[in-house]
């Protein structure tokens, strides 16, 4: 991809190369240690297997191909130097929904409007930021972001999650989830949030389908990470219908802490605490380890649930999109404040005077009187 020149006339924004590696990774470390967070964290590991694999991703790159997303990091420079860096990656399969990964605040204008002109196959743009970071929050303002959804993340403890390993799950129907289920799992999906975000997610079935390529690079990841992904789903065999799914990934050596998702139908909220002693029984075959969870405020008997079963709050996000009809405002050629309709209505006035009709002629030949005679005598 050919640089592109920012607003700045010696400010560049070009992709990531190999030699920007441990300059990127220092900038990370300093942002991580003023935000007082761990959402950078999310982007270190990309750019240390971008470290291992950096020249067969290259390649990889020149092709279309699922994998792309990978390199899709970019980094600000000015006088050789790299102030800064966003990374970005499709959210869905049809690429209609972006999610922004990070983005360096300081610089974080120029890096957004690079992205919003570059990628065009974005409608949406969809991100997540601490509500105690100020100046990114203003920085999205700015940028045309809106809130969407507030998301609070949890921790359970290993104790605790020996406790609730004790208890014998009532789960009914529970399946392995395959790519033959993924009909039943976006039927869930869909129900299980507001028409807002439904429509910012923009999901389809496809989304639930692992292809041939992301299921070999989803087993080198877990190879590399060392972690195992389970996954399955409660089936309602009467309305024939998922009512509940969970994802972890579960960490093999206990270097770092668990990760999961749940979704539970709204019609079936009670099976919050089942699904989740069921997730803690799988935690308790590897090393003690942290459980995280992440539950959004439209899902407020999922947080009831995790507050009785001990978790802890760690961190506050706010969720916010961004639709692609702000590029029009955005545009340099094109202004619509500074379009006056007296200009519009210009473009409708003829170029030349009017051909004669049939009822022109009668009039000439008839010699009416002009219209404002009275030809009522005085």
């Amino acid at each position: 991809m050919t640089p592109i020149v920012s607003e700045k006339s010696d400010l560049v924004v070009r992709p990531i190369q190999f030699r920007d590696l441990d300059i990127v990774e220092r900038l990370l470390t300093e942002s991580l240690a003023a935000e007082g967070g761990d959402r950078a964290v999310d982007i270190s590991r990309p750019l240390e297997q971008m470290r291992q694999w950096y020249l067969p991703l290259k390649l990889l790159s020149l092709v279309p191909n699922q994998l792309q997303s990978l390199t899709r990091i970019y980094v600000a420079e000015q006088d050789n130097q790299v102030l800064g860096l966003i990374q970005v990656a499709p959210f869905n399969c049809t690429r209609s929904t972006w999610r922004i990964e990070y983005v360096t605040p300081a610089i974080g204008t120029q890096l957004l409007r690079h992205c919003f002109e570059s990628i065009w196959e974005a409608r949406t743009w969809l991100l997540e930021v601490n509500v105690n970071h100020a100046e990114a929050l203003s920085l999205y303002r700015q940028n045309g972001f809106q809130p969407l959804a507030q998301m609070t993340y949890w921790a359970i403890a290993p104790e605790q999650l020996a406790n609730l390993a004790q208890r014998e799950p009532d789960l009914p129907n529970l399946l392995p989830v395959s790519n033959a289920d993924a009909g039943l799992i976006y039927q869930l999906d869909t129900a299980a949030m507001p028409p807002l975000v439904r429509q910012v997610f923009d999901r389809h079935i496809h989304d639930f389908k692992t292809g041939l390529l992301p299921k070999v690079v989803l087993g080198l990841r877990q190879w590399l990470g060392r972690t195992d992904l389970v996954s399955g789903y409660v089936f309602e065999p009467q309305r024939k219908a998922a009512i509940a799914y969970y994802k972890i990934r579960l960490c093999r050596d206990g270097s770092h802490s668990h990760l999961a998702d749940l979704t539970v139908h709204p019609a079936y909220t009670w099976l919050y605490p089942e699904v989740l002693n069921q997730i803690a029984r799988l935690t308790q075959a590897f090393p003690a380890a942290a459980l995280h969870v992440t539950s959004a405020d439209y899902q407020p008997e999922r947080e009831a649930c995790l507050e009785q079963s001990g978790a802890e709050r760690i961190e506050h996000t706010l969720m916010m999109s961004r639709s692609v009809w702000h590029k029009v405002r955005e545009s340099r050629n094109l202004s619509l404040e500074g379009l006056q309709l007296s200009e519009v209505l210009q473009g409708f006035q003829p170029n030349r005077k009017p051909v004669p009709g049939r009822m022109t002629l009668l009039r000439q030949d008839v010699d009416l009187p002009p219209p404002d005679h009275d030809p009522t005598p005085g």
